[in-house]
């Protein structure tokens, strides 16, 4: 073995080991050529040092030379003509296969050996580089070396795997996860002090005998079955289910886990973890309850009634039924404002929105349509039943002994009798609404009729646009009542 330049590109290996301890900021690229061409070998050292590397190269003629070596101790990447002596019978593959498990191997071939080349490296071992594109050298050993990084740091992580395992008692005493461990038929063998903590008993000898009992834990392939996953897998995916404690109150629990198996590989059972999620779903309910309701009433927001229309109208469109929307407002709020204060206001605004969920079914929605505005979607139900119910809302609300005394004005609007968009609906049950308060005695209401469906927004998806100068003034006008 003969060094090509030592001029020019370094040492030779035996000084490779002084050369490193005396470069502390950039240690050279240690290079090994398989090559019979001093001109191609002086074409990718070129290359390698336009693409900033300090090369320290040597060369062997073929594969037979290179088997010798011990190269990686001595070097980086090995650049290999292909083909080459020695390099396509099955033991030239075999040398280079094994080298490649420890140093980075690059071919240099040419554009009509690409096809073998493939069939040479079918899971991807070696990187390959055409003479006619030297230029992509330099990337090409970037990748390599990369990637030979990436081996020893996935070889680390299961020297990590492994030394893991003396953690595994740490973990079965943390508090945070209850573990138990079931055999194959699903009968609870073992559980942690965490687990026995969650669900409220004295110790885990309590627990087991209790679930000999009665169902404490239920039987983890159950839960399997029910949440889409093989009782036979290694491992179980993240899944929720419902339990309950030692005092009766819900515990919402998220599973997870692993097949167990014995020396022989048999199926043994599983080890699974809980984490108590209860907390975490209850804010989470009363997160989506406020993003979806009014804090003063309690009642659903106007972003939530427009998606209970929508869904309202396409399950009329799925069953051929109708539902029906009515629209309510609160007579003379401004001057139970002035006379009584703001916070009579608020009352009567809670009291109204209070009477609209005593006369509401289960699959009924109340919302605040806005201000002194009120809606009430009445599925499957039609003009005559809506009218009983809105004039059950007024007479239970003007026949309550609180003062101030509060009246209160509804229109009504069937899907698909009167309108087939949110729009026209709201619209005809608006037009409604109007008629009614026009013929209240001392009624202040313009007279004019509200603006054509055409100018009302069908779009569910986001609220109407802010309201027009016609819009405040004739707001303006109603609260002057």
């Amino acid at each position: 073995m003969a060094n090509l330049l030592e001029d020019s590109t370094g040492p030779a290996p035996s000084h490779l080991h002084a050369d490193c301890a005396s470069s502390h900021r950039k240690r050279p690229l240690r290079v090994l050529f398989v090559h019979r061409e001093a001109e191609a070998i002086d074409g990718c050292l070129q290359e390698l040092k336009k693409g900033q590397f300090n090369v320290v190269s040597d060369f062997v003629l073929n594969i037979a030379q290179l088997s010798a070596l011990r190269t990686s101790h001595f070097y980086d990447v090995i650049l290999v003509e292909y083909p080459s002596p020695g390099c396509n019978g099955p033991k030239g593959l075999q040398i280079l296969t094994e080298m490649a498990m420890e140093i980075s191997v690059i071919l240099l071939t040419s554009a009509h050996e690409i096809p073998s080349f493939v069939e040479l490296n079918p899971s991807s071992a070696f990187e390959c580089v055409q003479r006619q594109y030297l230029a992509q050298l330099p990337m090409a050993v970037r990748r390599a070396l990369n990637e030979r990084k990436l081996r020893k740091e996935l070889e680390e992580a299961q020297k990590a795997l492994q030394h893991s395992q003396s953690l595994y008692r740490a973990l079965v005493d943390n508090p945070a996860y209850g573990i138990y461990r079931c055999n194959a038929e699903g009968e609870l063998l073992d559980v942690n002090q965490a687990l026995v903590t969650m669900l409220g008993y004295a110790s885990s000898e309590h627990l087991l005998a209790a679930n000999k009992l009665s169902v404490i834990i239920p039987d983890i392939r159950l839960g399997l079955s029910v949440a889409g996953h093989s009782t036979e897998s290694q491992s179980i995916q993240p899944f929720e289910t419902d339990w309950k404690r030692n005092d009766g109150s819900p515990l919402k629990a998220r599973l997870s886990g692993r097949g167990v198996f014995d020396e022989q590989g048999n199926f043994d059972g599983f080890e699974v973890f809980v984490v108590d999620i209860t907390e975490q779903r209850t804010l989470e309910d009363q997160l989506r309850h406020q993003a979806s309701s009014v804090s003063l009433t309690g009642l659903a927001n106007y972003r939530r009634l427009f998606e209970v229309l929508h869904s309202e109208i396409c399950r009329s469109k799925r069953t051929g039924r109708e539902f029906s929307l009515v629209l309510l407002d609160l007579d003379g709020l401004k001057k139970i404002n002035d006379r009584f204060g703001h916070q009579a206001g608020d009352r009567a605004l809670c009291r109204l929105g209070q009477t609209l969920k005593d006369c509401s079914r289960s699959i009924d929605t109340a919302a605040r349509h806005g201000g002194d505005e009120f809606a009430l979607v009445l599925p499957e139900t039609g003009l005559a039943a809506a009218t009983l119910v809105a004039r059950r809302v007024c007479d239970l609300l003007e026949g309550e002994p609180s003062e101030p005394g509060l009246s209160v004005s509804f229109g009504i609007a069937s899907y698909p009798r009167d309108a087939e968009t949110i729009g026209t609906l709201l619209y005809a049950a608006d037009r409604a609404l109007y008629a009614l308060k026009a013929e209240k005695p001392g009624s202040s209401r313009p007279s004019e009729t509200p603006d054509s469906p055409e100018t009302l927004s069908d779009s569910w998806l986001s609220p109407p646009p802010e309201p027009s100068n016609r819009d405040l003034k004739r707001k303006a006008a109603h609260e002057q009542e």
